[in-house]
């Protein structure tokens, strides 16, 4: 398992630092910080506080080492998270800066969740599902992201697969590649889809948490050019996602061929779609 640990440390202020170094081997998930509360540890198997209470100077400070001190020049920041060096993902909460209805970012900062990349062998793949396209199903922090990370690695040992990482967190700088692996980063899904199906010549096309109608057109429409897909998309399992009305052009035009049921203990399942 390989995780950006100093990349990580780097971003948090010196007072929250040296207590988090302490859980470095203990599968530190999550790491959330409430202005004037202790900062919140989520292992895998507990939950911890420490004792100082953290400051909305601390948050700041987290903003804007992650973003180089350029937080307003991501073009995430207006929907709510920036993407550490690392692949680290950092959630916002705050008081909203909007202009003509549209939210432009964050007048001031209440709270971040600071998700940690990992980089690890989850899964055996079945030679059975090499010309499938595939879908992987989880609620949040069930580890879809790092199960996709995976199985695009393994398919591009034989295949030409283009990644399309639309928050720079699949591949950061550090993580292992595929063979024969392409990555388009911090492109919107929708285009990006477009981009490499035009210009890649992908055997295999895969991006991360379908969440958009246009995400789901750019799909179908690979899948119509014969390139086969790998997607993640939230919902808690099959029955979940066929009730999402977002999804149903993908299910009317059999998108996916295989289905990856995530658990919450990080365990999954296999299944042929039966659509």
């Amino acid at each position: 398992m390989k995780c950006a640990w100093d990349e990580l440390l780097s971003i948090l202020p010196n007072t929250i630092r040296k207590d988090v170094v302490f859980f470095k081997d203990k599968a530190l998930q999550e790491l959330r910080l409430r202005i004037n509360a202790p900062p919140e540890l989520i292992l895998a198997d507990r939950d911890v506080f420490l004792t100082r209470l953290t400051t909305e100077s601390d948050l700041n400070f987290v903003i804007n080492s992650a973003s180089q001190y350029s937080p307003w020049a991501s073009t995430t920041i207006s929907q709510g998270y920036l993407t550490a060096p690392g692949g680290h993902r950092i959630g916002i909460c705050g008081e909203t800066a909007c202009q003509n209805g549209r939210i432009q970012g964050f007048c001031r900062l209440y709270s971040l969740c600071i998700r940690i990349a990992r980089d690890h062998s989850i899964l055996k793949y079945s030679p059975d599902l090499q010309n499938t396209s595939i879908l992987i199903l989880g609620a949040p922090g069930w580890g879809k992201t790092t199960f996709l990370r995976d199985l695009t690695r393994q398919i591009a040992q034989t295949k030409q697969v283009c990644v399309v990482d639309e928050r720079k967190e699949l591949f950061p700088e550090g993580f292992r590649r595929g063979k024969h692996m392409d990555i388009l980063s911090g492109c919107p899904k929708a285009d990006g889809i477009e981009m490499v199906l035009r210009t890649m010549g992908p055997d295999c096309i895969a991006v991360d948490e379908i969440t958009a109608s246009e995400d789901c057109q750019a799909l179908i429409q690979s899948a119509n050019c014969g390139v086969l897909l790998i997607a993640t998309a939230h919902a808690a399992g099959l029955e979940d996602f066929r009730r999402r009305k977002i999804y149903h052009s993908l299910i009317e035009n059999k998108v996916f061929q295989s289905l990856v049921l995530l658990r919450q203990d990080k365990s999954y399942t296999w299944e042929r779609m039966a659509l």
